[in-house]
């Protein structure tokens, strides 16, 4: 599985590594990504997501419906 939030939609960025003679390789900036479960109160049942930090603040917020909801309709999350 990729590493996406499935509420966010945030996924991994690329940089740079700089060394101290200011030398650049590709390096990976992978977002802080964990398995959370939520019970779903308007379905009755339990949702397994792979959310971030922000997905969670987004659950936090906007109540764990409207999260999905909204992200089903920007496609983030097929359901």
């Amino acid at each position: 599985m990729s590493r996406v939030c499935q509420i966010t939609g945030k996924r991994a960025m690329v940089g740079n590594n700089v060394s101290h003679s200011k030398r650049r390789t590709k390096r990976k900036f992978n977002v802080n990504l964990f398995t959370k479960k939520f019970y779903w109160v308007e379905q009755d049942c339990w949702v397994s997501l792979n959310i971030s930090a922000a997905g969670l603040r987004t659950i936090n917020k906007l109540g764990l419906d409207a999260a999905i909801k909204m992200a089903v309709e920007k496609g983030y999350l097929n359901a």
